[in-house]
């Protein structure tokens, strides 16, 4: 059997100021045709289908696409709630979907229902689990903690049971999730075997982010959502990774959607399928000058970028005179090659006795980043504090 496996979509999410709906929309339709060009048997989303629990607008109507797109491959569509998405909202009206193909897992409580495939080999259940937020999600699964190892055990328990009890033996079982999951048994110092972005938001409320693979034994393909980079935790435990790149985390990722044959006895088939680019992602550090002046930076113009500058002070309007020559600059970050330490052993209110308020920030410029406020900075500085006094002196005659 044969499925495609995707997950992390954030529709309406933006890449700093730029809007991504364009290339999510190029994105979802190269999803379907590749669907439809590999003869895939099911489509398995893993969750975070949206970026904000109430999406935009614009959002919702792309989503609306890809329903329509999706139903018209007249294969199953399986999807689950991410950390990222109202479950509520997402799963309003899944049982009408559900006749067009589309099965929309939300509910913890029915994890364990499954979505029932044939092949030439016999049946295969696929579950859906839902993100399963550990304080909201222990009453419905009567777990035994409000921790993510409880609640998912107590999902996956569910799971084996009806598995057991209701379909023949030797079926095969594939299960969706979305979790920050780690190889071995979830251990505190585990959680770096997984490769994680600054794009992902944090599951740590609710106990320990993550959970071990250990807790999918048995399990003949889990198909996991929330990590943003591909990649596999176990030979069949595996992360599609997001479509496109989130954060300049992100930028040596090559994104891709996940090609699974799934067989009776081995371990299940990979093919890593690349998706479209709509603009790759270049990170650039060194002085200003030479990052506008040096022809070596040329090939840079047409990437999002993060640039961090290394000139000991923050030039003037530095994001603007790199957009002139970079005009995708996304990013700046500053930091000076050389900031002298000054070892103090006073306390604020003594440093700042007796000084002046134009004093008191000319030394906070140079504490900040090495030198003192160029001639013109500190001309802005002194106008600053003096229409500070004066609005204070209008205060007091008031």
């Amino acid at each position: 059997m044969r499925f495609l496996h995707t997950s992390d979509w954030h529709l309406g999410r933006r890449f700093h100021s730029e809007d991504l709906v364009p290339a999510q929309r190029v994105f979802l339709d190269h999803l379907v045709d590749t669907a439809r060009t590999e003869n895939v048997d099911a489509v398995l989303v893993a969750g975070d289908i949206y970026d904000r629990a109430i999406p935009s607008l614009d959002a919702v109507r792309l989503f609306n696409h890809a329903l329509h797109q999706l139903a018209d491959l007249n294969v199953p569509i399986i999807m689950i709630s991410g950390n990222h998405d109202s479950a509520h909202r997402l799963g309003v009206a899944s049982g009408l979907l559900a006749r067009t193909g589309i099965h929309l897992r939300t509910d913890p409580a029915t994890c364990h229902t499954p979505v029932i495939l044939e092949d030439p080999h016999g049946p295969v259940a696929v579950y859906g689990i839902p993100y399963l937020e550990p304080s909201m999600a222990r009453t419905p699964l009567e777990a035994e903690a409000v921790s993510h190892r409880a609640v998912l055990t107590a999902a996956l328990d569910r799971i084996r049971t009806d598995l057991a009890t209701h379909h023949p033996a030797g079926t095969r079982c594939v299960v969706l999730a979305h979790a920050f999951v780690t190889p071995g048994t979830g251990q505190p110092e585990e959680r770096d075997k997984a490769k994680e972005s600054t794009s992902e938001r944090d599951l740590t409320v609710g106990g320990i982010a993550h959970v071990g693979a250990d807790l999918f034994h048995g399990i003949d393909y889990v198909a996991l959502g929330h990590l943003h980079g591909a990649q596999s935790i176990t030979d069949r435990i595996h992360y599609s990774g997001s479509p496109l790149a989130y954060s300049f985390s992100e930028a040596r990722h090559t994104k891709t959607i996940t090609l699974v044959d799934l067989t009776v006895e081995k371990a299940p088939s990979l093919t890593r399928l690349p998706c479209p680019v709509p603009r790759r992602l270049e990170r650039v550090t060194g002085l200003i000058d030479d990052l506008l002046t040096n022809p070596v930076h040329e090939p840079l113009q047409d990437a999002w970028l993060e640039v961090t500058l290394t000139d000991t002070a923050l030039p003037f309007e530095a994001m603007a005179r790199l957009r002139r020559r970079f005009p995708h600059t996304a990013e700046l970050k500053h930091r000076p090659a050389r900031i002298p330490a000054q070892a103090t052993h006073t306390t604020y209110s003594e440093r700042i006795h007796g000084r002046s308020d134009l004093g008191i920030t000319t030394d906070f410029i140079h504490s900040m980043r090495g030198i003192e406020p160029t001639p013109d900075e500190h001309a802005l500085l002194q106008q600053a504090v003096e229409a500070s006094r004066l609005n204070e002196q209008q205060k007091e005659t008031v």
